[in-house]
């Protein structure tokens, strides 16, 4: 195996991992003894979940999350460098892809060494296949703001930009604030605008629809406060 930094994806949700990750991924992880990970502690449970028989002792980790010393992360690749392969691993989906990594693989990058993305479920890139919104031109915004009269003049901005440049607009909330956020579109987006809400891809809890706004006020929609979701305009 040529030696590079792989981009692991993980599961979504509790998915069994062979109906998300090629077999060829554990191949992979198996040959790979170090590990740059968003939480150390679900990397190794998500590494048991590939193999359990995994010697998780003989691995090395190297955090990557948000307490993490980004001054460290060239220092990390030093075993890439020397000729071993590595991983790279956030806490779920594929890293560096609104998660985790993208800073380690821009090191990568400019040192010259050979970067590998495995095949994963991306929830960006599946809420796009599944919403019926434009998939030629999207776009993906992160957080809104908490600030109530900020998050609608952002919200104003993103339709303004879905309706003038045909581009999907994509963004996510933590899961207890999923229902005021939802509620804010409804009451802030014109009635045509169309909301796509996709939450719990690939898990038992998968519900993705998508409606006009004036649609949605008179549909019901389930508790989505525990639920990861993203929401989609176009």
């Amino acid at each position: 195996m040529t030696p590079a930094l792989y981009l692991i994806p993980v599961e979504l949700g509790d998915t069994p991992q062979e109906h998300v990750l090629p077999a060829y991924n554990k191949e992979i992880i198996l040959s790979i003894k170090h590990f740059i990970v968003e939480e150390v502690r679900s990397a190794r449970r998500f590494l048991k979940r590939v193999d359990r028989d995994i010697n998780i002792d003989e691995l090395t980790f190297y955090p990557m999350g948000k307490h993490a010393d980004v001054n460290l992360f060239a220092r990390y690749l030093k075993p890439l460098e020397a000729g071993e392969s590595m991983g790279v691993i956030s806490e779920a989906g594929c890293p560096a892809v609104a998660d985790p990594g993208a800073d380690v693989v821009a090191i990568a990058q400019r040192k010259g060494l050979k970067v590998v993305p495995l095949v994963g479920p991306s929830s960006m890139i599946m809420a796009v296949m599944a919403s019926g919104l434009n998939g030629q031109s999207f776009a993906f915004n992160g957080y809104l703001p908490i600030d109530p009269a900020d998050r609608i003049k952002r919200l104003k901005q993103l339709e303004t930009r879905a309706i003038q440049e045909h581009q999907t607009q994509l963004f996510i909330e933590t899961p207890y604030r999923n229902t005021k956020l939802f509620d804010t579109l409804c009451q802030t987006l014109h009635a045509q605008t169309r909301i796509c809400v996709a939450a719990g891809i690939t898990t038992e809890n998968e519900w993705i629809r998508t409606h006009t706004v004036a649609e949605w006020k008179r549909q019901s929609r389930p508790d989505l406060s525990k639920i990861p979701a993203i929401f989609l305009i176009g």
